[in-house]
């Protein structure tokens, strides 16, 4: 009874913002679909799924979607076993920095590639802008770190005797690779893959920036149908699909992730360096880097461009509106907006993420609790199977009436970021903490030491660096949160994905240069925080 008074009270105040912050708000966007002036109408969501429209966005979605797995994988493989199965100088910042390209705001990615590939582009002549193979791009560019963490977590913890036994026996290397090494990493390759579908078919700032009029995910529809067309129920109609489908795959990528492969054996043997017959991770590595490299090298390159000359213009009147005054605040508060809503969704992610952590990693003693663990640890992933696009809309139409009026509390914002991160966090201190061995609580316990004495003396010095990343991950990914934040960010303090999208959809070269130069500045932090999460040595990314 103890055991379930304390699972109980460590539970409740997660549970609590999980539903008024997130049940709420999806139940709301589910009843706008299926209630049609207050009467139950489930027909009214069969009429929008019979669109031919809709059919095309599905189409799309799930084309795009296994397009960018495709790519991610073919380039991520081959790049995970250089990376972490060979030696060579400068590997270690290698690895840092093609993490990056994970957190780096969408609106960003979307600006860099049409500065790279646009008209008046360095790959202009390709005539790839606004194309479907620009979408492609964009989503390998982000989803590519996660196979690479992924596979090479795997690969490199793969026990390296049974390949050698069967190159002893005179087996080729692509034999020994066939029979041996791939049906070991298979568990591995096959959650990254179902991750990175995941991340595909939820991409929106990518689709939104690059697909321009001809291409529409189930994400941009849903932001087309709300703000411009004001056809909330087609919205919430593509909104349960969507929840329903990304539901279903977060349920089989939860059941791969929790496959053993008993395979998997720590090597502390030193890695090799590459020799010829590593050509394919090699031109692989080369294909990331240059996918990678040329969109954020246009980018800087472009912001430091005015009047085909070099200068800091574009710099210096992000402390202004614009011409033809394209937004209501400058630049630079927009900025300083970021950074606070950052840190507050950082911690609120935080004192949440322990919290759950802390509940669904301890060890359970009896069928009944590990269930109901289980349950609760499906459940505050549930955030990671709902667009932020969705969970905005949600906001939207549910917490705009007493007691819940939030439409002009500031809180709103972090609040829906710390949503979206809540999952990355809990995902990034579950495995810390479930790798403690309990006897060393109990021994604390056993000479008097409370709960919060147990967890600052055994826990915490354990944790302390997965932690850390958590918060780094968290602050990172708030800062380019673009889906939620576009539906519930008031004009007068906008985040700065949502200045730069205002930017590009305004004419003029004085703010396409600002949102060249807004979305340097933007990456940059990004790319700070991120590459200190990685002096941490945490599988942040790989976690997933």
């Amino acid at each position: 009874m103890r055991r379930a008074l304390s699972l109980v009270g460590l539970a409740a105040v997660p549970l609590a913002v999980l539903g008024v912050f997130f049940v709420l708000p999806v139940s709301g966007m589910i009843s706008e679909g299926f209630w049609t002036d207050g009467s139950f109408d489930p027909g009214a969501v069969l009429e929008v799924l019979a669109r031919p429209r809709v059919h095309r966005v599905i189409w799309f979605t799930v084309w795009s979607a296994c397009a960018g797995t495709a790519v991610s994988l073919l380039l991520g493989v081959p790049t995970a076993h250089l990376l972490h199965r060979r030696r060579f100088p400068g590997r270690r910042v290698l690895r840092a920095l093609l993490v990056v390209p994970f957190v780096l705001p969408t609106v960003v990615v979307g600006v860099a590639f049409r500065e790279l590939i646009g008209e008046a582009g360095p790959l202009g002549f390709l005539g790839l802008d606004g194309s479907a193979a620009a979408i492609v791009a964009g989503l390998a560019f982000f989803n590519v770190a996660v196979v690479i963490r992924a596979v090479g977590a795997a690969w490199e913890s793969l026990d390296p005797r049974p390949a050698e036994a069967a190159a002893a026996l005179g087996a080729s290397p692509a034999y020994v690779f066939r029979t041996v090494t791939l049906p070991a990493l298979r568990p591995a390759i096959v959650s990254a893959a179902s991750v990175v579908f995941l991340f595909c078919a939820t991409a929106f700032g990518v689709v939104l920036t690059l697909g321009g009029l001809r291409y529409s995910s189930v994400e941009t529809e849903i932001y087309l149908l709300t703000t411009n067309l004001l056809d909330l129920q087609a919205a919430a109609a593509l909104s349960i699909v969507q929840l329903l489908a990304i539901t279903a795959l977060l349920a089989i990528t939860s059941r791969l992730r929790a496959v053993p492969d008993p395979t998997l054996a720590r090597s502390t043997a030193r890695p090799p360096r590459p020799s010829r017959g590593d050509w394919p991770g090699m031109v692989a590595t080369g294909l990331v880097l240059l996918l990678v490299g040329l969109p954020i090298a246009a980018l800087v390159v472009g912001s430091l461009q005015v009047d085909d000359g070099w200068s800091l213009a574009n710099y210096r009147a992000l402390d202004g509106t614009g011409s033809r005054q394209a937004l209501l605040v400058p630049v630079t508060d927009a900025l300083v907006t970021s950074l606070r809503t950052a840190v507050d969704a950082t911690w609120m992610s935080l004192g949440l993420g322990v919290l759950v952590a802390v509940v669904v990693s301890r060890r359970s003693r009896s069928r009944a609790e590990r269930r109901a663990r289980g349950l609760l640890d499906g459940l505050f992933m549930l955030p990671l199977g709902v667009s932020a696009v969705t969970l905005g809309f949600g906001f939207l139409i549910t917490l705009d009436r007493p007691p819940l009026d939030l439409r002009d509390s500031l809180l709103l914002v972090p609040i829906a970021q710390a949503l979206v991160a809540l999952p990355l966090v809990v995902r990034t201190l579950v495995p810390v903490l479930g790798g403690i061995d309990d006897r060393q609580r109990q021994a604390a316990a056993s000479l008097g030491a409370g709960p919060l004495r147990v967890f600052a003396t055994v826990d915490l010095p354990t944790m302390w660096k997965p932690l850390l990343a958590a918060a780094g991950f968290a602050f990172a990914v708030s800062l380019g949160e673009f889906g939620a934040t576009s539906f519930l960010a008031r004009d007068d303090h906008p985040t700065m994905p949502i200045v730069i999208f205002h930017l590009i959809g305004h004419p003029g070269a004085m703010n396409y240069g600002m949102a060249l130069a807004a979305s340097v500045v933007l990456a940059a932090c990004t790319a700070v925080v991120m590459l200190v999460v990685e002096r941490l040595r945490v599988p942040t990314v790989g976690a997933f």
